[in-house]
């Protein structure tokens, strides 16, 4: 049987034991104890039975009992004080009107006082023990070593929480903190070094595995600067999120929240936020369609898209399993308060796309349906041109037949000067909206952004389940920089660019400086507590086809024009008419019929003048 289950049990019945007897001793060597001098436990039996019947009331409703001593802080001693006091009071009150043979008030208050003082005692000592066998148990030599970054009262609460684990798994050294006053003082016998400038001396030579961070409100500036630091060391690095709520919230368990650092916390600036209640507004009681819906964004979208009051969602896509997810996982958040439909279908379907329209008539379509892998679509060319384009353009005369109010592209930097297949294809997708321009009733517009952090395919899960395996770790070219964003910035900046009222335009989001690819996987191994190189080798395995070193975001040649979000720009582009566009479909056309990849290739660039091949773009780098 596991005692510990009865745990409050034991503690009240040994608090009850500690009364009776004090109650006794005091009973028998006080001279008045009972006013008469007579001490004939009979005597006292009905006032020792009232006086722990008096403990024990305030004691049960305050909660006194429910708390976990070893974690026990002012509060909870504060509380079994205010409860003894009230109990007291109590039985002097009922003793006076109940019991004849009353106990002496010297009697009882000092039967009171040493009876508390008492208690205070045992649940030290307990405190003490424990704190004894963790620290032999931590005299192991596997135990993990540990820096706390922040001595705020998080750091301190994850500190007494570390000490009362009888595991010993965890050994704290050290916290670190800019705070002047507390730099070089202890806590809990801990010392405080500071400041976080100097982390990698404290570092160095300490045999520190982990660090833990739980700075309440850490900005990216200063988090940036941190990991910068351990990224340097070979270190674990871990984050205590929002640690400021789980405070407020007296969180008793700090360390089930820890966790390793996230991925948009590896690009080294603030999260993008976009206005939510324009979005809102934009969304609010309308019919939409997500395309490409159980995608890595489109999923992302259709969770942006759930939290608004709209009147339909409609998820189309050719991957029923992906489907499946987002249903399911949309149904447990929203139930039946979400007007939810799956359509599985392939955008290449024209008659099946028409029936849909039909059936739902969406106001807005979110066009995230594609193939995006390079280098697949590099050998696959023909199926990037009918999923992309035609699958697009299918999409966009159904929008203008059916009265669709706007249409919002999912583009690519990959699309600017593109040196491959399925950039080609994602710009040749911007010039079928942009031929739409003054031709339809529906706003068309496409949104360009780089690659999005944790999305399928993406490098960073590579890298992470290479760190994993023992690597090596694996980048086409050591010289490679990209743009990067989080999921739910780029279905944000979709849902912001869908709500900003121009027609036929090219929105771009200002993704900071571009990331170079080895940077971030040398980041990532250190950040994992190896060392790049030595333990977990980078290995370059050459440019993949149709890859270039760098991405674009935007035509140089074209100016920008900005919008009431200083996040988001439009970038004009030439109008095309209709006839041209359907000239370059038709040259497509014959294209694919000939079965051959050079000759497809050939023909997207006579329809993409932008599209060059990779050596010419990679040469110049």
């Amino acid at each position: 049987m596991n005692i510990r289950r009865f745990g409050k049990e034991i503690v009240f019945i040994l608090d009850l034991l500690i009364i009776f007897v004090i109650s006794t001793i005091l009973f028998y060597i006080l001279p008045e104890s009972n006013g008469t001098g007579n001490h004939n436990f009979a005597l006292l039996l009905p006032n020792l039975i009232l006086f722990l019947l008096c403990w024990s009331i305030p004691q049960y409703f305050l909660k006194t009992y429910d708390s976990l001593w070893r974690y026990a802080q002012s509060k909870e001693y504060l509380m079994m004080f205010l409860g003894g006091i009230s109990g007291y009071l109590i039985f002097i009150i009922l003793d006076f009107i109940i019991l004849e043979k009353r106990v002496s008030i010297t009697y009882s208050f000092v039967t009171y006082a040493i009876s508390f003082l008492c208690m205070l005692l045992m649940r030290m000592c307990y405190r003490q023990y424990r704190k004894i066998r963790i620290s032999k148990s931590k005299d192991k030599t596997d135990a993990i070593r540990i820096a706390i970054i922040g001595a705020e009262d998080v750091g301190v609460k994850l500190l007494e929480e570390i000490e009362n684990d009888l595991s010993g798994r965890y050994q704290t050294k050290f916290f670190i903190d800019d705070n002047i006053e507390k730099i070089g003082k202890r806590i809990h016998n801990i010392e405080v070094k500071g400041p976080i400038l100097q982390l990698e001396n404290f570092l160095r030579n300490s045999q520190i595995s982990e660090l833990i961070i739980t700075i309440p409100i850490l900005t990216e500036e200063k988090r940036k600067v941190i990991l910068d630091i351990c990224a340097s060391m070979k270190c674990l690095v871990k984050i205590l999120p929002d640690s400021l709520s789980i405070l407020k919230n007296d969180d008793k368990h700090l360390w089930n929240s820890v966790r390793a650092i996230n991925l948009e916390e590896l690009l080294g600036r603030e999260q993008i936020q976009l206005n939510n209640e324009e979005i809102e507004q934009f969304l609010l009681h309308k019919v939409i369609m997500v395309t490409g819906g159980g995608g890595s964004i489109g999923s992302e979208l259709c969770r942006q898209i759930a939290k608004v009051k709209i009147k339909k969602l409609i998820i189309v896509d050719i991957y029923e399993n992906n489907a499946y997810d987002i249903q399911q996982e949309l149904r447990q958040l929203y139930g039946e308060e979400l007007a939810l439909k799956i359509e599985i279908a392939s955008i290449r379907d024209k008659e099946k796309i028409d029936q849909l329209m039909e059936r739902h008539r969406p106001d807005i379509i979110f066009h995230a349906a594609a193939h995006k892998h390079v280098p697949l679509m590099e050998d696959c060319p023909e199926e990037a041109i009918l999923n992309n384009i035609f699958g697009t353009y299918n999409l966009v005369q159904a929008a203008d037949k059916y009265g669709v109010d706007k249409f919002v592209l999912i583009s690519s930097d990959k699309a600017v000067n593109p040196t491959n297949i399925m950039g080609a294809s994602k710009r040749f997708c911007e010039m079928i909206l942009q031929s739409m321009k003054e031709v339809s009733k529906t706003e068309y517009v496409a949104v360009r952004f780089g690659n999005v952090l944790g999305s399928n395919g993406s490098v960073i899960p590579l890298f992470q389940k290479q760190i994993a395996q023992g690597g090596p770790v694996t980048i086409t070219d050591k010289r490679i920089v990209r743009f990067f964003m989080t999921l739910t910035e780029a279905a944000q900046l979709v849902l912001q660019a869908g709500a900003i009222a121009n027609d036929s335009e090219i929105y771009v989001l200002d993704m900071g400086e571009p990331i170079k690819i080895l940077d971030l996987a040398e980041n990532l191994i250190r950040l994992s507590g190896h060392v790049p190189y030595t333990e977990i080798p980078i290995i370059e395995t050459g440019l993949r086809p149709g890859e270039k070193l760098y991405e674009e975001l935007l035509i140089k040649s074209k100016e920008l024009i900005a919008t009431p979000n200083h996040k988001i720009y439009i970038e004009h582009q030439n109008k095309i008419s209709q006839k041209e566009l359907k000239k370059n479909l038709k040259i497509l056309t014959r294209a694919l019929k000939t079965k051959s990849s050079d000759k497809i290739k050939e023909a997207m660039k006579q329809v993409v003048p932008t599209y060059k091949d990779p050596d010419e773009v990679n040469g110049h780098s």
